[in-house]
């Protein structure tokens, strides 16, 4: 935990320095409990912006082909992340997001699962519904406004919860997993409003 903080806090420094940063809405964040926090992926620092702004130690999946080299898998791993295929149906990666998610961490995803710039509310995959109704958590939509430009400031708005438990007890298809993960990149998109 040692090293994570001191990744958060310097990359916060760095994030503040370079771009300059204003989040909003920190406080629909539980202080404890299990959450899956829900974001748009606008680029490749998404991950480290999220790590930096957000109180909570947050986990992640992240692409195989990243835990290739030993030193960045080290990194990766004490910051939390787990490998990912994204060439298979990635159960496996589902259910170590569940497992996270009922010891009460938080997990943090990006449900179009790859960086976009365009608001496409069909790129949603139904596995990130699926793993907040399987662990029974909680979900924070997030929505990040940058495009990374060197002294233009970041703007990060956190929303409300958004609360699935009338299907936590509940079997369903892939069809309505994939329209709840559409729900959710839709709120996502609503901060932006």
């Amino acid at each position: 935990m040692i090293f994570y903080n001191l990744f958060a806090n310097s990359t916060y420094l760095l994030f503040s320095f370079f771009y300059g940063i204003k989040v909003v809405g920190l406080e629909n964040l539980p202080k404890e409990g299990r959450v899956v926090i829900c974001s748009n992926h606008v680029g490749f620092n998404d991950p480290i912006l999220m790590t930096a702004i957000m109180p909570r130690k947050l986990t992640y999946m992240a692409k195989k082909e990243l835990f290739k080299n030993k030193l960045l898998s080290a990194i990766i791993t004490k910051l939390g992340a787990f490998p990912v295929d994204r060439e298979t149906s990635g159960l496996g990666a589902i259910k170590t997001a569940i497992k996270i998610l009922k010891s009460d961490k938080v997990f943090a995803m990006f449900p179009q699962g790859t960086r976009t710039k365009e608001e496409d509310l069909d790129s949603s995959k139904p596995g990130v519904a699926m793993i907040a109704v399987k662990s029974k958590s909680p979900v924070i939509p997030v929505y990040i406004d940058t495009e990374y430009k060197l002294f233009k400031k970041i703007h990060v708005t956190v929303g409300e919860i958004i609360d699935f438990s009338e299907y936590f007890d509940t079997k369903l298809t892939t069809e309505q997993y994939a329209s709840l993960s559409k729900t959710i990149l839709t709120e996502i998109y609503k901060l932006n409003k």
